[in-house]
């Protein structure tokens, strides 16, 4: 009797499992088919793009706005406080042989001054010496406490060897670095063992203290702030005017776009993160800052590669063949940066007087190994590139999606080049650029940075978005400031010829294949 009631028990338990496994079937069928275009027209079955309706009146005009808004924040930049603020603590030594140690003490600090180098310069008697020479110095840090005792910031003496190196002018020793601030004061002693050994003569050694001005600090903030509330809404804007398409209508910039607008929310604030460094004194807040942003520059490094390849193979997009090799390209140069940056800020908390460009062996292998998939990763994308353009040429639509993504990227790259090598001037190629990475640092080519990112970004969402003439209305043009880009009254710049392929949506050319296939 016990067999027979498991074997009742038993056979609707199987009904069901089965039944299971054919629902689940099922829905693996119908998300496979949705996400297979059809060969024959995988081009022209995708959500359409305002792009498609633009006419090359409103190109000019597309260019004309993205200039515009860029140049108001390079203006903003230019306009507004300086970055780093200096103070000279200056010592003279009146020739003395024996170096005394120097004690020095900070000016009043703030969170809002966010960092404090403290940097020395040697200058000698005679200026036309050429000098390279490995000095010892001794540093301790001692934070300064409301009631005036000092405890030490960490419980030891650093010491350290730095090179001096003299052409005309020696250049800058980072003597100490904080990446943050316990304390409203600190006081530094440092003394140098072997300089009273040189050949030359000393004339004074002059220190000096570096922070970040309380003021630009402030305007950050508010800069980025606005950037996260437009960024907010563009991405609303954009997720809004897409949501009558099936997701398997997207093109592929729509969907890189559905990724870059959210991570474009992290990099301009990581809020509450970037605010939380000002009110928490912790390194945590900063390096998840870093970590963020640098996720983001590498998303839009892998968005160039995935569009090119992917406008060139829609539908057969593999993971393994497609993605893997980019994302390992792109994976590399991604760890390579974020490692770099903590392991400075980890060495930086143990040790002020930290610098990986200095201090680490491994720091050269480190630059060879960054440059090598760097220049990889340049090589790939130019050849997607040339094999996308040279295959792509005489298509309709596809033709201009790759125009208008190329110009605008060419644009954005080379105001990044511009950007860079205002920042760093020809030290990017050499070794000594210790301290210029954070020191050297100009106000306008910060927010300009921020700007071009974040008007590229929204530039490509007003274009990638379904325009007004599309199947369904899209809501971007209640925005006044895309408003203006919608009255297109003249010609589309494509002829009469590609007037008779209308852009479908997904769905009717589906309802037609079924009617073809029911007839089979």
């Amino acid at each position: 009797g016990m067999e027979a009631d498991f074997a009742a028990f038993g056979s609707p338990l199987c009904g069901e499992v089965k039944r299971f496994c054919r629902r689940v079937r099922e829905t693996y069928r119908e998300i496979k088919e949705d996400l297979t275009p059809y060969k024959d027209d995988r081009y022209y079955r995708l959500a359409p793009m305002r792009l498609y309706t633009l006419s090359k009146r409103h190109f000019v005009l597309v260019f004309v706005v993205f200039f515009a808004c860029f140049g108001l924040t390079v203006f903003i930049g230019i306009a507004g406080p300086n970055v780093i603020e200096t103070s000279v603590a200056r010592t003279d030594l009146n020739n003395s042989l024996k170096l005394k140690p120097f004690n020095l003490s900070s000016p009043p600090l703030s969170t809002y001054n966010q960092q404090l180098w403290l940097t020395c310069i040697v200058e000698l008697d005679q200026h036309d010496v050429s000098l390279k020479k490995n000095v010892n110095m001794t540093v301790k840090v001692l934070g300064v406490v409301k009631d005036g005792s000092t405890p030490y910031v960490n419980n030891q003496v650093h010491n350290r060897t730095r090179l001096l190196s003299c052409a005309q002018k020696c250049s800058e020793i980072i003597v100490a670095h904080l990446g943050y601030l316990n304390y409203t004061q600190y006081n530094i002693f440092v003394s140098f063992e072997d300089l009273y050994k040189l050949t030359y003569t000393i004339q004074n050694i002059t220190f000096t203290w570096k922070t970040y001005n309380p003021t630009f600090s402030q305007v950050e903030i508010w800069f980025r702030f606005v950037f996260v509330v437009l960024t907010f809404m563009v991405t609303c804007l954009f997720a809004h005017s897409l949501r009558k398409f099936s997701m398997r209508d997207w093109g592929i910039e729509q969907k890189w776009m559905s990724i870059l607008l959210p991570l474009l929310l992290l990099y301009n604030g990581t809020y509450p993160f970037f605010p939380l460094s000002f009110l928490v004194n912790s390194w945590f807040p900063g390096m998840l800052d870093d970590l963020f942003q640098s996720l983001f520059l590498c998303a839009l490094l892998l968005f160039w590669l995935c569009v090119y390849h992917g406008i060139r193979v829609q539908g057969e997009r593999k993971c393994l063949t497609f993605y893997l090799p980019k994302f390992f390209i792109v994976g590399l140069l991604w760890l390579a940066s974020v490692t770099l940056g903590i392991w400075q800020t980890v060495n930086e908390v143990r040790d002020p007087t930290y610098q990986y460009r200095v201090d680490t062996g491994n720091f050269q292998g480190m630059k060879i190994f960054f440059l090598v998939v760097a220049t990889t990763y340049i090589l790939y994308l130019l050849f997607l590139i040339v094999r996308a353009c040279s295959e792509l040429h005489n298509m309709p639509y596809v033709d201009l999606r790759l125009k208008f993504l190329t110009a605008l990227t060419f644009v954005v790259l080379v105001s990044s080049i511009v950007i860079l090598y205002l920042r760093f001037g020809a030290q990017v190629l050499q070794d000594n650029f210790v301290a210029e990475l954070s020191t050297h640092y100009q106000n306008y080519i910060f927010l300009s940075f921020y700007g071009l990112l974040n008007f590229y970004l929204y530039t490509l969402a007003f274009v990638y978005s379904p325009s007004k003439n599309a199947l369904y209305e899209s809501q971007l043009k209640d925005n006044p400031a895309f408003s203006m880009l919608n009255d297109s009254d003249d010609d589309v710049i494509y002829g009469s010829d590609y007037e008779e392929m209308p852009l479908q949506n997904g769905q009717a050319i589906r309802a037609k294949y079924k009617e073809e296939s029911d007839s089979d």
